[in-house]
């Protein structure tokens, strides 16, 4: 049987530690500017094994109104370090929240995990632009 929570449930208790804040986002022109922030020291728990899974988390977006504090996202990250969770819903969730924060116009998640096991797992989920982007 496998021990990971439901996902609503992570990150709630995510948020209440480790909130993502924001800032204001100054545009000079009306231009697509895209920011990109990596995490290459994501950790994590396996809920089939209980070993650590190690991995980087990058997410790429066009801001809107706000960009996204990455002290903030420093300490969110290092939130899942003991909590059991397969790596697609990382994916789902670190996007969830990270578009709930931001509202960008557009972004790119990709959770690029060490291989373990002689099996290697990259995650991608994009919101309003192609994989080209």
């Amino acid at each position: 049987m496998f021990n990971e929570k439901n996902s609503q449930e992570i990150r709630k208790d995510i948020k209440k530690i480790a909130p993502l804040l924001t800032f204001k986002f100054q545009r000079l022109e009306n231009s697509e500017h895209w920011v990109t922030i990596a995490s290459p020291e994501y950790t994590s728990i396996c809920p089939f094994s209980d070993w650590p899974d190690f991995g980087t988390v990058e997410i790429s977006y066009v801001p809107d109104k706000v960009c996204l504090e990455l002290k903030s996202f420093k300490i969110y990250i290092n939130a899942f370090r003991d909590v059991k969770i397969f790596h697609e819903t990382v994916t789902e969730v670190i996007l969830k929240d990270f578009l709930e924060a931001v509202k960008p116009k557009k972004a790119k998640i990709v959770v690029d995990m060490n291989v373990r096991g002689n099996v290697k797992t990259i995650c991608r989920k994009f919101y309003k632009c192609k994989q080209n982007d």
